[in-house]
């Protein structure tokens, strides 16, 4: 009588041809975190949240894509959630700073203003032309 198994998908000790590769678990989470974190770089920190939150999922399913590079299949996309993650947050950095400089050039007050930004570029720009 022939030797069967139970689970077909179960990989054998000496055959590893038999084994079926499975998707990471958190992949697409980490794609849809990646995106929603460039979306989100300019909307008062909500992006720099989801990047983060990516990253670290990202990190987990890294660990155990390198363990066992041949059981999962959807490395890709995140791979792809994770730069896109990066990204998020270098925009969010990029933004940040740039409020900052606009804040300290003009006022913070006119950063939620504005009226009053309008007003204080031109007299910003009219400083400059003289």
């Amino acid at each position: 009588m022939e030797n069967y198994q139970s689970n077909p998908f179960q990989q054998n000790s000496d055959d590893n041809q038999n084994l079926v590769p499975s998707n990471l678990p958190n992949a697409t989470a980490v794609l849809i975190l990646g995106i929603l974190s460039i979306l989100g770089c300019c909307f008062y920190g909500s992006g720099i949240v989801f990047g983060i939150i990516a990253l670290v999922l990202a990190n987990k399913d890294m660990k155990l894509y390198k363990q066992n590079p041949n059981a999962y299949s959807n490395y890709s996309n995140l791979n792809i959630g994770r730069i896109l993650a990066i990204i998020g947050i270098v925009l969010f950095v990029i933004s940040l700073i740039s409020m900052i400089f606009v804040g300290s050039i003009f006022g913070w007050d006119a950063l939620m203003n504005q009226e009053l930004m309008q007003e204080r570029m031109q007299e910003w720009m009219q400083q400059q032309g003289q």
